[in-house]
């Protein structure tokens, strides 16, 4: 299950920035490129909802074990990112059509619980705030305190350098969490340091470390640890075999165009 984790920094809008580390400004590990965010915001979101326009207004309940799940990266009212997006609009537009949920939302992510009851109506109410460009706002600086920068703590541990290998990284953290499950990041990250021996910071050559990730967080996918998500994740594959795809290819500086169809449409990115 995804889980609320602490927050790196604050960043408004879809675009990376400077990210910054005891108050001087640098970065602790590898960034993507304002260019190269947008790219990667374009594939996770054909991964997620089967187009390269961010769609702020999904939502569905999935029947996966998370409850509803809903905006530009899947929130879930079951794993406390959903909570962390209505509490922060609510803290900005305190009248807008999600605060009433709160109350049920914070029981749900507090018991990690997937079930959707008293939750009738949230889809029709994400839709609506979607509208409001706050709204929007909020679901990106979520996106980049709970799913982005721990990703780049991430890479910059593992002593990572190629922009494909933060991607992978990023869309994982997107599905995964960063939680301490069996499934989370972190654990796919270990497996794959434990299977190539180690990390490209130690040593190990990127290429071997990155195959290693992607064929593990596959594997999760088809044997997933809890088994509400199995048929969901299973069903998920085809955004693990679009990177691998990438990276066959060579291309794992993402220099564009790039050529994604992991659900039977083709998108030729950035646009």
């Amino acid at each position: 299950m995804k889980r609320i984790v602490i927050c790196f920094c604050l960043i408004a809008g879809l675009l990376a920035c400077d990210k910054d580390s005891g108050g001087n400004g640098e970065s602790s590990g590898m960034e993507f490129t304002e260019e190269q965010r947008l790219l990667a915001d374009q594939i996770i979101s054909v991964f997620e909802n089967d187009t390269p326009v961010i769609d702020y207004g999904y939502a569905e309940n999935l029947d996966d074990g998370r409850g509803i799940t809903a905006g530009r990266a899947g929130f879930t009212s079951a794993t406390g990112d959903m909570l962390e997006v209505v509490e922060r609009y609510t803290e900005l537009v305190s009248e807008n059509p999600l605060a009433d949920y709160l109350p049920r939302l914070r029981e749900l992510a507090a018991a990690e619980d997937g079930s959707v009851e008293g939750l009738d109506g949230l889809e029709a109410a994400w839709l609506e705030a979607a509208d409001d460009p706050i709204f929007r706002d909020v679901q990106d600086e979520v996106v980049d305190d709970e799913y982005y920068w721990p990703s780049v703590e991430h890479a910059g541990a593992l002593g990572l350098s190629y922009p494909l290998s933060l991607l992978n990284l990023y869309d994982a953290c997107i599905q995964h969490g960063d939680g301490d499950d069996p499934d989370g990041l972190p654990a796919i990250i270990d497996s794959a340091s434990a299977f190539v021996g180690g990390s490209p910071a130690e040593g190990i050559d990127e290429d071997d470390w990155l195959e290693a990730f992607m064929d593990i967080r596959r594997s999760v996918l088809l044997d997933p640890y809890d088994p509400d998500t199995a048929e969901e994740w299973a069903e998920s594959v085809g955004r693990v075999d679009a990177l691998i795809e990438i990276f066959q290819s060579g291309n794992v500086m993402l220099e564009p165009p790039i050529v994604i169809n992991p659900w039977g449409t083709e998108f030729t990115l950035p646009q």
